[in-house]
């Protein structure tokens, strides 16, 4: 049996952070399962060598299956598992989410690295000195407005991941919690308001402010790749990982300053106050 480690990553589809971790570890040397729903968004990996399996995370026989083939593989171990993948953002106000599509971003982004740890957690064990890397987001730190269902959504891995650390440690596995600033990906896609939203009089806003900005000036998925598999390949990984441009705001914000800078700051970044300022006119004129 090869010594060769090997690292088991949801979420590789091209053009994604899973796919840039996927390629990283590879070039480290690592054994790679790179895992989407669909082989063919994976095609180039395969091509380069890459083991690619089929998987939706979010069904729970697809799931054991994929395990039983990694432990067949490896001879019943793994390394490390990264729980990357992620439901796109799902850009709406509170007001006007779909309860349906807001359960179904719970299944992938919180719900499936709980599942995918309960039945890789004995392979881990196998390992001796197993890890797993949660890629989590700012998102669950910041009050991002229209983003609450995403937002909840990685404030809870966090959590998770925070209570798995301390649970697992007995068992010389390793949680490693990265917090995600702004990274290039393919996840951004537009949408529109909803035409009963209350929000709609601000959509010019919505669409300037929230959905054209937020990959501006963002870090290359390979930059971040690196930064995220060399933290955990050491030998004691920190518990938190902040990766990705425009973090360090958020952490200095989060650390020494509190949520009422970040409602300050983000009515003004997002064009909430703009937005209220325009109700205040508008309701001036009717009286």
């Amino acid at each position: 049996m090869s010594p060769q480690r090997t690292v088991f990553i949801t979420g590789c589809s091209h053009g994604g952070i899973g796919h840039a971790l996927a390629l990283e570890y590879h070039a480290q040397g690592l054994r790679v399962v790179a895992t989407a729903r669909s082989l063919d968004a994976m095609q180039d990996l395969t091509e380069l060598g890459l083991i690619t399996m089929a998987l939706d995370v979010t069904k729970i026989d697809a799931v054991r299956k994929v395990r039983d083939d990694v432990a067949s593989l490896t001879g019943g171990k793994l390394d490390i598992l990264v729980n990357n993948a992620c439901v796109l953002r799902y850009t709406f106000a509170v007001t006007d989410m779909d309860m349906q599509r807001v359960r179904d971003l719970f299944e992938v982004n919180l719900f499936a690295p709980i599942c995918m740890v309960q039945e890789f957690i004995r392979l881990l064990i196998a390992s001796g000195d197993g890890r797993i890397v949660q890629i989590g987001s700012v998102s669950g730190i910041m009050p991002t407005p229209f983003g609450a269902s995403y937002n909840a959504s990685k404030a809870g891995l966090h959590a998770f991941s925070n209570t798995l650390r301390v649970e697992l440690a007995p068992f010389r596995v390793k949680v490693l919690s990265v917090i995600t600033g702004s990274v290039q990906s393919n996840i951004v896609k537009p949408v529109k308001m909803p035409e009963t939203s209350m929000y709609l009089p601000m959509e010019d806003l919505f669409h300037s402010k929230r959905v054209n900005t937020s990959q501006e000036n963002a870090m290359s998925a390979d930059k971040y790749a690196k930064q995220v598999v060399a933290e955990s390949l050491k030998v004691s990984p920190r518990a938190c990982l902040w990766a990705g441009n425009k973090i360090w705001p958020c952490w200095i914000i989060d650390t020494f300053l509190g949520l009422s800078v970040f409602d300050w700051l983000f009515g003004r970044m997002f064009g909430l106050t703009e937005f209220s300022a325009r109700l205040e006119k508008d309701k001036d004129k009717r009286l």
